[in-house]
């Protein structure tokens, strides 16, 4: 218990240092508006990331509807804080937009989660588009118009908070009873099945869960940009995560933060690029799936309790 407790401190601590340092470089100017908008937007994706690598990693959907349950939050959010616009309304908002994702998950999930691979991904493909095609001719959410002058209320300490949150909410779901059915059910779901475990409950779980992930981060999205259309939330958006997930390691968290950081400092390098920014990128992602092909960490996880047992180990 106690070592537990003292890997849980470990791991809060190196929260609190991330937060400080980003802090300080702002008051100091280290961290300039441009620099800002690049952490802020690596915040997003990890939040974005880490919930579809519980469905792609740990639950073993191959899911591509991320963009849509996104899509709810950004608007949900967009639409209560202009009219309440105070911090209370936008945390009204992104429950809101929780609340709704969830059951636009579970309306999804039910039927399409008996499918398996590319059904599956063309299932959750198409119910994304659906998601996006009801907001692009709503009247409430301005149709391919889209909104604009949303209240600016998530900064950048607001992002760095619920990254850690979501990121904590999800580990501690893997690591529960609950996350150790999902996987058994990824491995082998006829074996779960014949011990009790019930593979469709579990996968919706899990399902529902990335989902409210992703309508977190639509929700900071959008209050942080000010600025939203449907277009935001095509299918190249759900591509653009799972590039993230594959590319740090699906099933890793840790690969994923990393892939965020390393692809957020990719994509800021090249701004001044122009077109050729895209060309470059692609590159990039080619040469280190062809070098790393199970993602920048595979399957690894950094422990600070197991780091601590290994140097026992050696020192015995």
């Amino acid at each position: 218990m106690f070592k537990n407790m003292r890997s849980k401190l470990i791991w809060l601590a190196t929260m609190i240092a991330g937060f400080v340092l980003i802090d300080i470089g702002e008051l100091t100017g280290v961290i300039n508006g441009f620099i800002e908008n690049a952490l802020v937007t690596i915040g997003i994706n990890i939040i974005l990331a880490v919930g579809l690598n519980l469905i792609i990693g740990f639950s073993g959907q191959f899911s591509l509807g991320h963009a849509g349950f996104m899509a709810i939050g950004a608007y949900a959010t967009a639409i209560i804080t202009q009219n309440i616009s105070t911090p209370l309304g936008f945390y009204l908002a992104m429950l809101v937009g929780m609340i709704v994702a969830i059951i636009a998950a579970l309306i999804v999930g039910i039927p399409t989660l008996r499918l398996r691979g590319d059904y599956l991904a063309i299932a959750t493909m198409g119910a994304a588009e659906i998601i996006r095609v009801i907001i692009n001719n709503l009247k409430i959410t301005n149709g391919p118009a889209g909104m604009f002058n949303i209240p600016p209320l998530a900064s950048w300490p607001t992002i760095y908070i619920l990254m850690c949150v979501t990121t904590v909410i999800v580990v501690n779901f893997i690591h529960s009873r609950a996350g150790r059915a999902v996987m058994a059910i990824r491995d082998d779901d006829i074996a779960a099945e014949s011990i009790g475990i019930n593979p469709t409950k579990w996968k919706l779980a899990a399902f529902v869960l990335g989902a409210a992930t992703a309508a977190i981060g639509g929700s900071l999205h959008a209050s942080y940009l000010q600025t939203i259309a449907p277009g935001d939330f095509g299918i190249m958006n759900s591509i653009a995560l799972l590039i993230i997930v594959v590319l740090g390691g699906v099933g890793s968290i840790t690969g994923t933060f990393v892939a965020a950081v390393v692809l957020g400092i990719i994509d800021t390098v090249l701004q001044n690029f122009g077109t050729l920014r895209m060309v470059i990128y692609a590159l990039a992602l080619i040469l280190l799936m062809v070098f790393k092909p199970a993602g920048l960490l595979g399957h690894y996880e950094l422990s600070f309790k197991r780091k601590r047992q290994i140097r026992k180990g050696a020192a015995s």
